[in-house]
């Protein structure tokens, strides 16, 4: 008879994803193979790489352990990787000098100085765990009841002495960044929102990329802002789009704002005379776009007035990695059109490039070198001679466009591309003269 593990496809896929893409065999589950350590260690020695999936209540946690399961009574001795990870709050704890102990009724993991940082119990039902780790899942006390454990063969784990302190690394760097984004404010609270433009040909990723920096607030992909690969642009309308913390959290204090994409041809796509009133912040949300004339001041809901939060504070060129040679001189032209304006403006810019595909490599680089492990120097310097932005305002990333799982190194570059505009966006609202903010810091200094 199959057995079948308790995780959904769902819990499944981020767990392939918190390894590397890797495959998971299931080897043994405590309610159908026995809940001794005898049986388990039956069906799991020697089996390469495991994940061990403990299932308390709501909560989904475990252990990884790089090498494999000894045979009863042996125990591993050597230095050994491993960490412990929990579904719900996708967080993970490096452990990178285990040993193992096994004996008939325990299974422990030790860590330097043979401290304890992992117990099961199998015939008690029982898991005890380090107090920070416990928290980790939102428990508290010492030992952790649980209905049912499985063990996994990991199948396509690189095999390396750092590999372990890169997974939990990416994890790691990725809920660091998280909570820097829900921690920012603009530069001296000049503005409550900062507003970052998205302008590209049609097709580059400008509406997906907000569905990735939306997906990953929210805790699952997400597709808001509707996205195509029509030769003509699929965007019409002018979106301003905030950024929740969560389903029923905070909005964030940075907007994401669409626009119809660029074409060659005058009269086909954003019509150029359309740029500077979104610069300076007078056309509305929702504004259908007219791809032969601009906005006026007629228009009913045109702001005559805007103030500097309505402003756009930073513009990223969203262009598709693939593509940057194949651009026509016609639309170099258009982009350079646009700078005009947004320098005019002392608008921030940046380079947004998309469609990167071996974003992976990211791990074997800890992260450092995030241009240099992804793609060839060449395409950043094409853009960097073409449109004069620093390479450091050159940012690339992989949007969630045709997948269904979060993945933490995809994340990463998402929200680390977000942070370098917020960057750029604090540092043009820095330098502003200061008859434009003057009011706005003499009030703020008031609040005080």
């Amino acid at each position: 008879m199959a057995v079948t593990t308790r995780l959904t496809w769902n819990e499944e896929k981020s767990l392939q994803k918190l390894l590397g893409n890797v495959s998971l065999s299931l080897l043994y589950q405590s309610s159908v193979h026995g809940c001794s350590i005898k049986n388990m260690l039956a069906r799991c020695s020697c089996q390469g790489s495991t994940i061990t999936v403990i299932y308390s209540g709501d909560i989904i946690f475990g252990a990884f352990l790089l090498d494999h399961y000894p045979k009863l009574g042996q125990g591993i001795r050597k230095k050994n990787s491993s960490f412990f990870f929990s579904l719900q709050s996708n967080k993970t704890t490096a452990f990178l000098n285990t040993s193992l102990k096994i004996t008939d009724e325990e299974l422990t993991f030790h860590y330097s100085d043979d401290k304890e940082w992992f117990l099961l119990v199998p015939n008690k039902y029982k898991v005890r765990m380090l107090d920070s780790l416990m928290t980790e899942i939102g428990m508290r006390g010492y030992m952790l009841s649980y209905r049912e454990y499985e063990v996994f063969r990991v199948e396509g784990i690189k095999n390396e002495a750092n590999y372990v302190s890169r997974i939990t690394g990416a994890t790691e760097y990725r809920n660091m960044l998280l909570e820097d984004l829900r921690a920012y404010k603009p530069y001296a609270d000049l503005v409550s929102e900062i507003r970052i433009l998205l302008l590209g040909p049609v097709g580059s990723g400008k509406s997906s990329f907000f569905n990735s920096v939306k997906s990953i607030f929210q805790g699952h992909v997400t597709r808001q802002a509707i996205v195509g690969s029509d030769i003509t642009s699929i965007t019409e309308m002018y979106r301003i789009y905030s950024i929740k913390d969560g389903k029923e959290g905070k909005s964030l204090p940075f907007m994401l704002c669409d626009s119809m994409g660029l074409e060659e041809k005058d009269g086909v796509g954003l019509c150029m005379g359309d740029i500077p009133h979104i610069l300076k912040g007078c056309m509305p949300d929702r504004y259908q776009f007219n791809p032969h004339q601009p906005i006026t001041s007629r228009h009913p809901n045109f702001i005559i007035s805007p103030s500097l939060k309505d402003r756009i504070h930073c513009v990223a060129y969203v262009l598709d990695i693939n593509s940057i040679n194949d651009l026509s001189s016609k639309m170099v032209a258009k982009f350079k059109q646009v700078q005009k304006e947004v320098l005019n403006c002392g608008t921030a810019q940046v380079v947004l490039l998309t469609k990167v595909k071996n974003y992976h490599n990211v791990l074997e680089d800890n992260f450092l070198n995030v241009k240099k492990s992804m793609t060839a120097q060449s395409q950043v310097i094409n853009v960097h001679k073409m449109l004069n932005i620093p390479i450091s305002n050159i940012l690339m990333v992989e949007n969630y466009a045709s997948v269904w799982e979060l993945d933490p190194v995809k994340d990463i570059l998402i929200l680390s591309v977000l942070r370098q505009m917020l960057r750029a966006a604090d540092n043009s609202l820095e330098d502003l003269p200061r008859e434009e903010t003057g009011d706005i810091l003499g009030w703020s200094e008031l609040c005080k």
